[in-house]
């Protein structure tokens, strides 16, 4: 259990809640490196002590934490700093790379895979003709447990005949086969979560998450993956460098 003090005085000027003020004097220790991911915070009677504040005070803050995804509870053991990915908009690499590089433990929790007839919608990105058939991945995407995106893959069939047979990363299956992309156009967009989504990513119902279709390419020019990723954004940032043209 992190034992890490926490300076912590009453704003007097300050007409929010208390517990308000706790909330943000922690997110902003969280944000400073103070408490690292997967760190445990002091306990709610540990916190009041430090702080001064009562245990009704320190957990309603904390409460506010968990809120806001960056802090995520795990039962008979505590509240810890939620995983937070940095994405470099000018790398392609998939979502199990990007964890592992970071030091997370990647996951998958799958809830269909599938072979259909490709939708007018998949046949247009992908390149594919009238009945064609594809792969259909559709799965909850974790960091060391913490249910970060929704995702919706999908592979043509000439390429993936066997969907079940991919394990926590689709890139590494693909690679076994000689069809990982090596270039990707990526469209990103913010959205409201409806219900269903909110359920799936643990979100309010109406928190903006962030709403990525990615279709990937062979060297040939070749479509052979279309994505759809339903980000939590408490969880995700992407990040461009960009360059003056002289």
């Amino acid at each position: 259990m992190s034992t890490t003090h926490t300076d912590f005085k009453v704003d007097l000027n300050d007409n929010s809640p208390l517990y308000m003020q706790v909330a943000r004097k922690l997110i902003q220790d969280v944000r400073d490196g103070r408490y690292q991911v997967d760190q445990a915070l002091p306990s709610e009677r540990l916190l009041s002590e430090q702080l001064d504040v009562s245990r009704v005070t320190a957990r309603k803050a904390i409460d506010q934490l968990v809120e806001q995804g960056l802090v995520v509870r795990r039962r008979g053991s505590g509240n810890y700093v939620a995983p937070r990915i940095e994405q470099p908009l000018s790398n392609l690499s998939s979502f199990s790379e990007q964890l592992q590089q970071r030091g997370y433990r990647p996951g998958s929790q799958w809830l269909s895979r599938s072979v259909i007839v490709a939708s007018a919608d998949e046949q247009l990105s992908l390149g594919l003709s009238p009945n064609a058939r594809v792969a259909r991945l559709e799965r909850l995407r974790l960091a060391d447990d913490v249910v970060m995106a929704y995702e919706v893959s999908v592979i043509p069939a000439s390429v993936l005949p066997k969907p079940e047979a991919v394990g926590n990363s689709l890139y590494e299956h693909l690679a076994t086969t000689g069809h990982t992309p090596v270039r990707a156009l990526q469209h990103i967009r913010a959205m409201n979560a409806g219900a269903v989504l909110a359920g799936q990513l643990g979100v309010p119902e109406g928190q903006a998450v962030l709403y990525i279709t990615r279709v990937g390419y062979l060297e040939s020019g070749q479509a052979v993956e279309l994505t759809h990723s339903y980000c939590r954004s408490d969880h995700y940032d992407f990040v461009a460098e960009m360059r003056r043209v002289a």
